[in-house]
């Protein structure tokens, strides 16, 4: 069973920064593909971005490419999301999650409990 446990949410103005953790409480973590979703109020959960294994490939989606930068460090078995940017419109629950492989098609093992992003305008 591994836990991953997100960190760095808090409210920021819109133009600001934000750089989010997620931190898995077992090596096995480095197995998997790291993802963030996030879900906004009364909105459905969405696809952010995703890292592979290795860290050599990234995946973002659309409304987030150009402003948000996916990494990982597999030593600290740790996945980053610096947002930079950000907007009311990112305001949001984030969530990481341990993926079988990077993206949204692939099934998710294991979610952090959320973190939040609110982005004043």
């Amino acid at each position: 069973q591994v836990q991953l446990v997100e960190s760095g949410g808090g409210l920021v103005q819109a133009g600001g920064s934000l750089r989010l953790s997620c931190t898995a409480s077992e090596r096995t973590f480095t197995g998997y593909a790291g993802n963030w979703f996030r879900q906004a109020p009364g909105k459905e959960r969405v696809f952010v971005a995703s890292i592979s294994r290795s860290g050599g490939s990234t995946y973002y989606a659309d409304s987030v490419k150009g402003r948000f930068t996916i990494s990982r460090d597999n030593a600290k078995k740790t996945v980053f999301l610096q947002m930079n940017g950000l907007k009311p419109e990112d305001t949001a629950v984030y969530y990481c999650a341990a993926g079988v492989g990077p993206g949204p098609g692939y099934s998710m093992d294991y979610w952090g409990k959320g973190t939040l992003v609110t982005v004043s305008s």
